[in-house]
């Protein structure tokens, strides 16, 4: 009985955060100002909503109860951390990170991601909707291993944006920039550390397997509340008067 309200208000909390910090970026996205951050926001609000049982449920019956709620959130998260890690590194100014991310091997690395994702999850029995995919009807071997390496998929890529970042993220840190910037990238590497953390969960004793929703929301934290602090570092710079 705690665990699951433990969860579920760890759950919530987390997408009134992000909404929370999208909603502050409207006004800006208006003006035309970084709208690809915006982006990043209403995305990662968008799928928080789907990662809740109550929301995924409504959504998925709606697409015929065959889980593709599930599909759906995988590639949103993707379009998250590409979208993301390609802003934070270009904002760091980190060139090698850029170059895993959207340069030849990302892009390698994403092709092989988005068919590592799809081709299992087509395969597998996926009716019945089941929020995570934990209690499918179908508990075939065949089935219980195509939903593993999809969910393995599903990882793996944000723990590979995560590992690009870090190096840059820690960089940043320890450079002389102003105080709001280091501690936006100190988050960011917070994040970063959880995406990657989350990639080997599925390790943890069936006991503490809740942790895993500790994780996530973490490095969706991370990821939302760092880039927030950069961004009104770079606003508070703007607005402060130069020195004469």
């Amino acid at each position: 009985m705690g665990e699951p309200r433990m969860i579920a208000i760890l759950q919530w909390t987390t997408l009134a955060v992000c909404a929370l910090v999208a909603v502050a970026r409207i006004p800006s996205a208006l003006r035309g100002e970084n709208r690809s951050i915006f982006g990043i926001f209403a995305l990662s609000t968008f799928a928080i909503m789907l990662s809740i049982s109550t929301i995924y449920l409504v959504v998925d019956a709606w697409l015929g109860a065959e889980n593709y709620a599930n599909l759906i959130l995988r590639f949103l998260i993707y379009g998250v951390v590409l979208l993301a890690g390609y802003k934070i590194a270009k904002g760091f100014g980190a060139q090698r990170s850029m170059w895993f991310i959207v340069g030849p091997v990302g892009r390698t690395v994403l092709a092989l991601v988005v068919i590592a994702t799809v081709v299992p999850f087509l395969l597998a029995n996926t009716t019945g909707s089941s929020t995570g995919l934990g209690t499918l009807s179908d508990q075939s071997d065949r089935n219980v291993e195509l939903i593993r390496l999809y969910t393995v998929a599903g990882r793996f890529y944000p723990s590979y944006i995560a590992a690009c970042l870090l190096p840059a993220t820690i960089r940043t840190v320890r450079s002389r920039l102003p105080k709001l910037p280091r501690i936006g990238a100190a988050v960011l590497a917070l994040g970063a550390c959880a995406m990657i953390l989350l990639s080997f969960s599925e390790l943890l004793p069936r006991p503490l397997a809740y942790l895993q929703y500790f994780i996530s929301s973490t490095a969706v934290l991370g990821l939302v509340l760092g880039l927030a602090l950069m961004w009104l570092g770079r606003v508070l710079a703007t607005k402060r008067p130069a020195r004469t």
